[in-house]
């Protein structure tokens, strides 16, 4: 939805003066509205306000979770339709508001040995919708594909999918209501009718009112509880920072643990369980298929299998618009979600200066136009700015080699997940303070079996051995984290207290809410999934200065 304009101010000033004094007047309003109501103690602060000092929450020992997985006999889990109806279905973003995917499954999963796959050309992948429920008299139809886990070890259950259709929609208007139905008509095999809602146009003055930001959910009773608080909020738009089933907690024969080196050291190959994604697919179809998703790959989505294959379940079941955002890949992209572009990042594929993901986004951002979008928003899993010891430095290697291009160009926040809490920084850049880096968040606290993270790395005795710190598929294992050279922790790899850059942490599992306002204000909302749905556990105003941190890209060609 559009916010409501401000005043016009008849003054000769040039643009960035002018997106300060509007960031002033915002500003100034919300104070007075405060004041007039008697309500100044409890003013929501704004990043003008910072850098704050850092400010951890103590664990609750009373509330643990109840980080447990759902069951495969639990009713949300269970398949519900018949022969090849529809189920599993989603809705996702191309990268305009004109243009959407829908996803579905048809047909049942097979697992074991001896598996004969399902045709997918014998299903035949079409939707038809509108804007009226009963007049949908459009019709577009797609591309269909199964894909299978496969494990050359004596013993170990093989994995073939149901047929996954993946449609996209377009010529959109934007902000519109839209209602659909998917399947195939000639069987008759159609789901019922559902529908979702266009994003606004691109412009500096139209924004998703809620967009809803989660990371490593899985599919326990505190992912439940996560995934209700969400929906409480009537977000427009939801990102997955990546970890989405855990199915790779599993052996193939649906054994499962808290942690799998732990409990199947002598397992042949890392396994899966590939139902959880099925059970997944189900139990989210109810939000799914009304709000879209857009996604970034985990370390849980690697699993390896036959011939070196990786990432087979994430790439086949998700519909990406790689494409229309110039990417030749489905692990990176972008999209525009009214005035906000967003830059939807690779961690475990390669990022290094001489490769296609970065020379993509070179390319992507240098035709960013922030008059348009005046807001650059960048996601992936692995957190640059976590100050926990679980996977503390671990994407140290990303970072060396894509901040300084993220810091050229604006980039406003990031969202991260991978370490099981909740966390926010200042404004940071290269581990220094500064007014024009990013706001780096962590939320990794969906509600995943692998529990919480608690200890920090600045705790005494929690500093991790720096040769512990890579991962084998985060850069292959290269080791980039190398001892701090200045500062309060010159000489050091951890800091011996909270660092300056943290400014506030909790382990609690949640999820948060970003909503943008105008062109320069945005509100962050971090809700705790032990609170009553409308409390908050951390809320600040993200506030642009593009006055005092301009950017002026060359504009490159596609």
């Amino acid at each position: 939805m559009a916010s409501s304009s401000l005043p016009s101010i008849s003054l000769p000033v040039n643009v960035f003066e002018l997106n300060n004094i509007l960031s002033l007047v915002l500003t100034l309003t919300i104070t007075s509205i405060l004041l007039a109501n008697g309500a100044m103690a409890m003013a929501i602060p704004t990043t003008l306000d910072g850098p704050f000092k850092p400010v951890t929450i103590p664990l609750d020992e009373s509330f643990r979770g109840n980080a447990i997985d759902l069951p495969d006999t639990d009713p949300r889990v269970q398949r519900t339709v018949e022969g090849f109806e529809p189920e599993q279905i989603s809705v996702s973003l191309s990268s305009a508001h004109d243009s959407v995917w829908i996803s579905w499954i048809t047909g049942e999963f097979q697992i074991g040995n001896n598996l004969k796959p399902l045709d997918p050309k014998s299903v035949v992948s079409v939707v038809r919708y509108g804007t009226r429920r009963s007049q949908l008299n459009r019709k577009a139809t797609g591309r269909s594909l199964v894909y299978s886990q496969l494990y050359p070890f004596l013993g170990l259950q093989n994995y073939t999918s149901g047929i996954i259709h993946h449609v996209r929609l377009t010529g959109l208007k934007p902000d519109t209501l839209y209602h659909y139905q998917c399947g195939d008509p000639s069987i008759p095999a159609m789901s019922g009718t559902y529908c979702f809602r266009t994003m606004p146009d691109s412009s500096s003055t139209s924004y998703p009112s809620r967009i809803a930001i989660v990371g490593d959910v899985g599919l326990t009773y505190n992912t439940t509880s996560t995934v209700s608080h969400m929906i409480s909020n009537r977000p427009d738009l939801i990102l997955l920072v990546g970890d989405v089933t855990y199915a790779n907690l599993y052996l193939t024969n649906g054994t499962g643990s808290d942690c799998y080196a732990c409990s199947f050291a002598n397992s042949p190959i890392h396994e899966t369980y590939q139902p959880r994604w099925d059970y997944w697919g189900r139990y989210m179809q109810p939000v799914l298929s009304k709000v879209p998703i857009m996604v970034v790959e985990g370390n849980h989505e690697y699993e390896e299998q036959a011939e070196n294959r990786t990432f087979v379940a994430y790439t086949s079941r998700f519909a990406f618009p790689s494409k229309e955002s110039g990417s030749l890949s489905k692990f990176y992209y972008s999209f525009n979600a009214g005035g906000i572009h967003f830059l939807m990042l690779a961690a475990y594929v390669s990022f290094d200066k001489s490769g296609d993901q970065y020379k993509w986004l070179e390319e992507d951002l240098a035709n960013v136009e922030r008059e348009v979008t005046p807001w650059l928003v960048a996601t992936w899993h692995a957190p640059w700015y976590s100050t926990y010891k679980a996977h503390y430095r671990e994407a140290e290697c990303m970072r060396v080699a894509m901040e300084d291009l993220l810091y050229k160009y604006g980039v406003d926040v990031v969202f991260n997940g991978h370490v099981h809490a909740y966390e926010r920084s200042n404004r940071v850049y290269n581990y220094t303070l500064d007014p024009c880096g990013p706001v780096h968040i962590t939320v990794g606290d969906g509600g995943n079996r692998e529990k919480m993270a608690v200890p920090h790395a600045d705790e005494p005795g929690n500093c991790p051995e720096p040769s512990t710190t890579p991962d084998k598929i985060l850069g292959g294992g290269k080791f980039c984290g190398f001892n701090f050279t200045s500062g309060p922790a010159s000489g050091k790899f951890c800091w011996d207290r909270q660092p300056d850059y943290s400014a506030f942490r909790e382990s609690s599992f949640g999820h948060g809410i970003l909503e943008v306002k105008n062109e320069t204000h945005a509100l962050w909302t971090w809700h705790r999934n032990q609170d009553f749905y409308e409390a908050a556990g951390d809320q600040i105003y993200i506030v642009r200065q593009p006055d005092l941190c301009p950017v002026q890209p060359e504009v490159m060609k596609l």
